[in-house]
């Protein structure tokens, strides 16, 4: 029978596993983000579309890491019944951090896509304008989308005992409603539009034949992109597939639940990668966006030599 399943070696392996996961994540995240928001903001200076989307996806990792100890420790310990609320807002701040990476990268992808596809529409499309309006839609539609169903999904839980934050969400989160839109809007969406436009843009760059060191950096932040985008994402989010199966009823045997079990808190974990990940991005665009500005010094005092020179004779 089902009802005999027992999760308590899972649980016991997780306890230290998510501790061994998040220990490494927690600083190295940190210091990339924290790194990335100083060299965006206060060393480079250049406000570009890609450097705000770069700006907001760094908050949002930081976002996401800044429950990661508290989560650490609702691993090994039990909340009393008065945080309930506090619990909700870490909760809250968490998932708001992977939704909101995930639609800052795609947002990336398509800002990438119309710069290189389609150059004479990006001239009315692309500003940074435009990108920080953007970016302010993605803050309000994912805290707006997020906010209310983890908070009424903890709080409807019995007040009166204690309880694992970050776990056991009660049945009214695993329903079909629920899962769905995480599934579609949380991740196949935009997991569909990052894949078509990155390979249609990296497509185009080989088909223009420019192998110019741009062009070529151009194709780094690309894969650096797909990269902290598919690779913590889409076990994690079959992870959920999977478990809300488990809670359809779909799936019975208990080997199969207590390994979909392991399956998703391991792949949960290390969807907090995506912090570390990141830093590719950060680090091509740093690079780019200097590049970009040597060039310009260079070509300016190109011109002013050439002025000099030519009022000479």
């Amino acid at each position: 029978m089902t009802s005999n399943c027992s999760f308590e070696n899972v649980d016991h392996v997780m306890k230290y596993l998510e501790l061994v996961i998040y220990f490494p994540i927690f600083p190295v995240g940190l210091i990339c983000n924290v790194w990335a928001l100083l060299v965006f903001c206060v060393v480079l200076r250049k406000w570009t579309e890609t450097t705000i989307y770069m700006t907001n996806l760094a908050l949002m990792d930081l976002l996401l890491l800044f429950p990661l100890p508290f989560k650490i420790h609702a691993t090994n310990h039990f909340w009393p019944s008065s945080l309930q609320h506090l619990c909700s807002a870490l909760e809250i701040l968490y998932f708001v951090g992977i939704y909101g990476s995930i639609y800052i990268i795609m947002c990336i992808a398509v800002d990438r896509w119309v710069a290189i596809c389609h150059p004479y529409k990006a001239k009315q499309l692309r500003s940074p304008r435009a990108a920080l309006g953007t970016c302010i839609g993605v803050w309000l539609l994912v805290l707006a989308a997020i906010s209310p169903a983890i908070y009424r999904f903890r709080v409807r839980e019995a007040l009166e005992v204690d309880f694992n934050c970050f776990h056991k969400f009660s049945e009214t989160g695993w329903s079909p409603k629920v899962i769905i839109c995480v599934q579609v809007f949380g991740f196949l969406l935009p997991a569909l539009v990052v894949v078509y436009c990155s390979v249609k843009t990296i497509w185009a760059l080989k088909k223009s034949g420019q192998h110019s060191p741009q062009s070529r950096a151009c194709v780094k932040i690309i894969y650096s992109s797909l990269s902290a985008f598919l690779l913590p994402f889409t076990p994690s989010h079959l992870g959920i597939l999977l478990q809300f199966l488990v809670h359809q009823g779909v799936i019975q045997d208990c080997d199969s639940k207590i390994g979909i079990s392991l399956f998703i808190q391991i792949a949960m974990c290390l969807s907090n990668i995506t912090c570390c990940l990141d830093a590719l991005c950060y680090y091509f665009i740093a690079h780019e966006v200097r590049s970009m500005k040597n060039t310009f010094k260079l070509s300016t005092i190109s011109q002013r030599r050439t002025t000099y020179s030519t009022s000479e004779i």
